[in-house]
């Protein structure tokens, strides 16, 4: 594990001043890191049914997409607003300063679907707790939200159902 926190290289004061950026970039471009840190997570739920893998954007999507396809799942898109073409249902929810909105197909989870929601990052838990919302208003089954990496500080975590969150790695 530790091999694989070494790809993710620091970037200080981005995107503002006193913030350490975690770019995970440097994993994602070499291949044996990112098919390693795929499969450790896919792994996780190797057994489980999982009908859909939620990948939120953006970078969700690169991992959303990869462990759906090592899942044999489908693929449900969570976007800003205005980018997905068909009717959707949207959640806004806060930040620090202001608010945010996320939208979702209206068809593209059925109830009792068993759905895996995927991100690279777990900070405040602001985006994953509307993402949450969405999937159980939508009566999906949330099996689990599974993050590349946590900002274990923010506690974002406290905002997720509790025994329903994962992270490979923690920083």
């Amino acid at each position: 594990m530790e091999d694989l926190k070494l790809t993710i290289r620091d970037i200080p004061d981005f995107p503002k001043k006193g913030i350490i950026f975690k770019d995970i970039t440097t994993l994602l471009q070499d291949a044996k890191s990112f098919t390693r840190m795929i499969d450790m997570i896919a792994n996780r739920y190797i057994g489980q049914r999982i009908d859909k893998v939620v990948g939120v954007e953006a970078r969700g999507f690169l991992i959303g997409a990869a462990l759906a396809y090592r899942l044999g799942a489908g693929v449900v898109l969570v976007r800003k607003p205005g980018k997905l073409p068909s009717e959707t249902f949207s959640k806004t929810y806060d930040l620090e300063y202001g608010t945010d909105t996320l939208e979702i197909h209206k068809d593209a989870i059925k109830p009792g679907e068993k759905i895996l929601i995927a991100d690279d990052l777990l900070a405040t838990g602001g985006t994953m707790a509307a993402v949450v919302d969405m999937v159980t208003n939508m009566q999906g089954e949330i099996v689990e939200c599974c993050f590349m990496t946590e900002l274990t500080f923010l506690d974002g975590r406290k905002k997720l159902p509790e025994g329903k969150v994962y992270s490979l790695m923690q920083f």
